[in-house]
């Protein structure tokens, strides 16, 4: 009997995240480009320059970012690896404190100042409660993240694109799952005026049935929980101690795991 980690919620072997950092004003209109295409992503916001010109508002930020991810980019957005240590933590966990105080649940990931860091630095993540980090990395592909610290998206705003009609070919592979995490800022649409690309991807990918739209958080406790089943040593029983469902394949079936539950396979 032959068990493949290759699926998704509901059974699906693709998903799509998107990643934009700074909380700047023209978030405002890429929320609402989301919300009609029914994209989810993460928004890295600096929690010391809400409320400045150009940027959202603390008063603001809850509403706005309502049924995405709001997640930690630092206070002041520095250039962490070239800080002590005290600062690495206190850029971080305050951001952390900000925003928490903002959004009312607990922040879990953050996306790197300028996408740079250090070894030091990534260290350090896990007792601050960060489970993810994104870099700005372009890895060009559709791979799960060996390192959710060193999470690097597919590619950026600008690429988007053609990558999605790339992903949204895809066939069922078997041996992986294919993410398409794509990252950027939202005032580079104004500043290039190009807001017509997030128009043109939200055409191509919106709403297809064999997708997962998610944000970062969601996806980094999805894989962690589907991760964490425990197998008997024929493998025909499995236990799911985790609080939400996940999706295997058994052979050329697709089977739902209940959370907290044990499920005999086969």
């Amino acid at each position: 009997m032959r068990i493949r980690f290759d699926r998704f919620p509901g059974g699906v072997h693709k998903a799509l995240t998107l990643s934009f950092d700074d909380g700047r004003i023209f978030d405002r209109r890429l929320i609402g480009k989301f919300n009609e295409y029914g994209l989810k992503g993460a928004f890295h916001l600096n929690s010391g320059t809400l409320g400045k010109e150009g940027f959202v508002t603390r008063e603001e930020a809850c509403s706005l970012y309502m049924g995405h991810e709001v997640s930690c980019h630092t206070v002041s957005h520095p250039f962490l690896e070239q800080s002590p240590m005290e600062q690495m933590v206190q850029e971080i966990m305050e951001d952390r404190k900000g925003l928490e105080a903002i959004v009312g649940y607990p922040v879990r990931g953050m996306s790197y100042p300028f996408g740079t860091y250090n070894d030091q630095l990534v260290s350090i993540l896990p007792s601050l409660g960060m489970e993810y980090a994104r870099t700005a990395t372009r890895q060009g592909g559709f791979d799960i993240p060996s390192d959710f610290l060193r999470w690097h998206p597919t590619c950026h705003h600008s690429q988007m694109v053609d990558y999605a009609n790339q992903f949204v070919d895809l066939k069922q592979r078997h041996t992986k799952m294919a993410l398409f995490y794509v990252w950027g800022h939202s005032y580079e649409f104004e500043n290039d005026n190009n807001w017509e690309l997030i128009d043109r991807f939200g055409e191509i990918v919106a709403r297809k049935q064999d997708i997962w739209f998610a944000t970062s958080a969601e996806i980094v406790s999805y894989i962690h929980a589907l991760r964490q089943l425990r197998f008997s040593a024929d493998y025909r029983i499995v236990h799911n101690p985790s609080a939400q469902c996940v999706w295997v394949s058994v052979e050329t079936d697709v089977v739902e795991l209940a959370a907290g539950q044990l499920t005999v396979l086969g």
